[in-house]
């Protein structure tokens, strides 16, 4: 098998990758938000039942739900379920939107209380205090982690494989069995370091425009 029949089936499953990556942050930040609000709601029955949903969420493996995403349907209420793709990117969604989600709540809870109280002195509303006032100041101060678990959801795409959908990995699994040959497993590492050199130089980039509150 050529280098280049080789590096073609590896791009069709970097395409895969970059779907499941793309959608999983497209769906799980503002979804993290939500549930930001929820666990840090004053409603205390919402508040618990968010903590143990987020709890149970990063309580347990990624290739986990991924199974109970796809097969759970199915085996619990002999419902149809999602076809792999969707199922993955689901359990993608939430998984991450609980990490997301904690990131928020730490950023949320850094600003100190002054400033809240500032807006309501001006007669702005709890609304336009966290838009106008918290968010900026919640993005700055979140973007290394944030960077952090994006780079690590770069790599957790490689769990995708646990059902058969022919990610980056799984296509290099497969022309190894195929063929007997090795190296195709370096050069798939070749393509995630590239993807996450992209991105750590983009978040630091990120970070130097955001450092205005730099005395």
């Amino acid at each position: 098998m050529s280098f280049i029949d080789v590096t073609m089936q590896l791009l069709d499953g970097f395409q895969k990758t970059l779907l499941i990556f793309g959608v999983t942050l497209l769906f799980s930040l503002p979804l993290g938000l939500v549930i930001t609000f929820g666990s840090m709601s004053k409603i205390r029955l919402l508040k618990w039942l968010t903590k143990t949903f987020v709890w149970i969420v990063r309580g347990t493996p990624l290739m986990l739900q991924i199974i109970l995403v796809f097969y759970g349907p199915g085996l619990i209420f002999g419902a149809s379920g999602f076809d792999r793709e969707p199922s993955v990117i689901v359990a993608f969604v939430i998984n991450y939107a609980c990490y997301f989600s904690e990131i928020f709540r730490g950023g949320i809870e850094s600003i100190p209380q002054g400033q809240y109280e500032a807006g309501q002195v001006l007669g702005m509303t709890k609304t336009q205090i966290f838009f106008k006032v918290v968010l900026f100041q919640v993005i700055k101060r979140i973007i290394p982690p944030m960077g952090n678990e994006i780079i690590t959801l770069v790599k957790d795409t490689s769990l995708a494989r646990v059902i058969a959908v022919a990610e980056l990995v799984k296509a290099a699994q497969d022309i190894v069995g195929l063929k007997a040959i090795i190296w195709p497993i370096f050069y798939v590492g070749a393509f995630y370091l590239a993807f996450c050199g992209f991105l750590t130089l983009l978040f630091g980039y990120i970070e130097k425009k955001l450092d205005y509150y730099k005395g």
